[in-house]
């Protein structure tokens, strides 16, 4: 595929949004009580945290195959996007549900509710900035898909933790502004609690949603089935080929292992190997993610 996201230009304007919020929430909270701005702080400085082991994994992704590991550290993305579902799961998304039930029973009213005010729509405002930043990056490779289909489809784990993680939190700081306002026009800070449980109930299900990607990658997913197709196309058309009977593909972090099956014309071995080699040299040329590549002449399936 011509284009390609930039995973790590994604994440960096992620964790910058993300720092620059977290500390304007944990400030907020600590100056107002607000039980609701407390959870944002808690997903926000996770989400630092989160971005951080992306951009660890795919440093290690990209450590060189070794007779251990023979086919490379890609899937080790894979791994780490599957730990920050577990930590939104976990520290974000139950904790949110925790600090909200506590508040319920203890409920406090808010000292300086406008402080909150003003910190949401400002992060509101950098996670909007966020989201655009992630969302440039998909455009590029969504080929006229549904952002769900893509989500779906796509096996770039770091862009679906990511686009999820900003989705998540855009809709988290909605959430705590609304239940701000809520306390500010009724005098019942019952409606902050109620918040932070919302914005919990959020993170868990976005948690899972990703959780649930990632797994497929973890087991082992073939490429994208349009990139799958071009690659059987392009192998049926190279010289000395004269059927293509069975292609696997495995999709490896960033990159790609193939294992051809294929009816080769009748000629003699020297030349049938040549033909080989030059689609192999040329398989990796047209589509660059392609690293490995085991190639079988047969006459049958």
């Amino acid at each position: 595929m011509s284009a390609q996201a930039d995973s790590v230009k994604s994440i960096l304007y992620a964790l910058g949004a993300n720092a620059a919020i977290a500390v304007s929430k944990l400030a907020g909270a600590l100056y107002t009580g607000s039980a609701s701005m407390l959870a944002e702080a808690i997903h926000s400085f996770a989400d630092c945290g989160n971005q951080g082991l992306l951009l660890y994994g795919l440093k290690n992704a990209k450590e060189p195959p070794s007779p251990e590991y023979p086919l490379g550290h890609g899937k080790a993305i894979y791994f780490w996007s599957f730990i920050v579902a577990l930590i939104l799961f976990s520290m974000g998304g139950l904790f949110s549900i925790y600090e909200g039930v506590h508040k319920l029973s203890e409920a406090e009213t808010l000292s300086s509710p406008w402080v909150a005010v003003a910190i949401l729509v400002f992060g509101v405002i950098a996670e909007a900035f966020s989201l655009y930043g992630c969302l440039q990056e998909i455009n590029k490779i969504r080929a006229g898909r549904s952002l769900w289909t893509w989500f779906r489809e796509s096996r770039q784990s770091e862009l679906i933790v990511i686009l999820g993680e900003d989705i998540a939190a855009l809709f988290g700081l909605v959430f705590a502004l609304f239940a701000i306002l809520l306390t500010v026009v009724t005098g019942n800070p019952l409606f902050d609690a109620i918040g932070s449980i919302a914005i919990g109930a959020l993170l868990i299900l976005v948690a899972v949603g990703i959780g649930t990607e990632v797994k497929s990658l973890l087991i082992g997913q073939s490429v994208e089935a349009s990139e799958r197709e071009l690659i059987r196309s392009f192998i049926a058309e190279q010289q000395g080929v004269a059927k293509v009977l069975n292609l696997l593909t495995l999709q490896l972090g960033q990159e790609i292992m193939i294992a051809v099956k294929a009816e080769m014309h009748a000629i003699e071995s020297k030349l049938m190997i040549e033909h080989i080699n030059n689609i192999e040299k040329r398989l990796k040329e047209r589509f660059p993610g392609i690293r490995w590549i085991f190639f079988e002449p047969d006459i049958a399936d």
